[in-house]
């Protein structure tokens, strides 16, 4: 990681993780033992990619930070929310997340559903009140629009049920692409149109080839999951490592080869590139954070 990165990163953190914990319901109020849920499931843990992703676009845009806040929070909220459906018994059936026990271990079952339904409405709420958004009333729909899209059938959730309908079956390389860029890809794009959204006056050429920016790493970003889910540790994922190989679910490396999956990565990390070609230095945070995903190591 690029020490450009490594200290934008560590700002991102820091400004979201406050302003989830601002945005987050008091552990204090009723119903209590939600509230204390949706805190323990939110706060302390992740890397926050996300919110990182609406960031960093809105620097190569122009944005200031405070006004994409809510925006950042909001796509954080779903994505924390799809975690925990996904670590559900009836689902992946993982016992640890982000360094801790999962959300229906360390409460039970039926607050995590809860939680994650909270969560899902929560964010739409931020996108439709929050005062740090300051894009026009039409661009606040389009993001709400986006946002809802993104987590919806046609997006995140959708590929959760393609992939749960894909265990222990061969998919072809563009069935693959195709469940993963639901699955991981679509909140990561959202990530960046709700910062494109963000700036009214956006050459709708620029707000594309940042879109397609955004596909390839969110493919590029899953290609890698798969990888560390043979090659790393489960104290280093912070989640139970070799799960998706346990549950004979299709991956990269089953479909490539180790080797084909990394070139695959490459590839990807290098169309990204392509694609901000149209900038200059002001996108190397961008640039820098596509060549991170392919090589993190958690």
């Amino acid at each position: 990681m690029s020490q450009a990165l490594k200290e934008y990163l560590s700002f991102c953190q820091h400004r979201v993780e406050h302003a989830l914990e601002q945005r987050l319901p008091s552990a204090r109020i009723l119903p209590q033992k939600l509230h204390q849920a949706m805190r323990y499931c939110v706060l302390d843990g992740g890397k926050r990619t996300r919110p990182l992703l609406t960031y960093a676009t809105g620097q190569t845009l122009g944005i200031a930070p405070a006004a994409l806040d809510g925006a950042a929070c909001a796509v954080e909220f779903i994505h924390v929310y799809s975690l925990i459906h996904d670590d559900l018994p009836a689902m992946d059936d993982d016992a640890l997340r982000r360094g801790k026990p999962t959300c229906h271990i360390e409460f039970d079952e039926a607050t995590a559903i809860l939680t994650g339904d909270a969560l899902q409405a929560l964010a739409f709420e931020i996108l439709a009140h929050d005062p740090s958004i300051v894009a026009s009333d039409a661009n606040r729909l389009k993001m709400i629009t986006a946002l809802a899209k993104a987590s919806g059938s046609q997006g995140m959730v959708g590929g959760q049920a393609i992939d749960l309908d894909s265990v222990g079956t061969m998919l072809s390389l563009p069935e693959l692409e195709n469940m993963h860029i639901h699955k991981t890809g679509a909140l990561i794009r959202a990530s960046v149109s709700l910062a494109t959204l963000s700036k009214s006056d956006l050459d709708p050429v620029v707000a594309i080839k940042l879109d397609h920016y955004a596909k390839c790493i969110g493919l590029s970003f899953q290609v890698k999951d798969d990888i560390l889910d043979e090659e790393s540790d489960t104290a280093t994922l912070g989640k139970t490592q070799g799960k998706d190989k346990d549950n004979n679910k299709p991956t990269y490396p089953a479909l490539l080869g180790m080797a084909g999956a990394k070139q695959k990565a490459r590839e990807l990390h290098e169309m990204a590139l392509d694609n901000l070609s149209i900038f200059g230095d002001e996108a190397n945070l961008l640039r820098d954070l596509s060549l991170y995903i392919i090589e993190r190591s958690h």
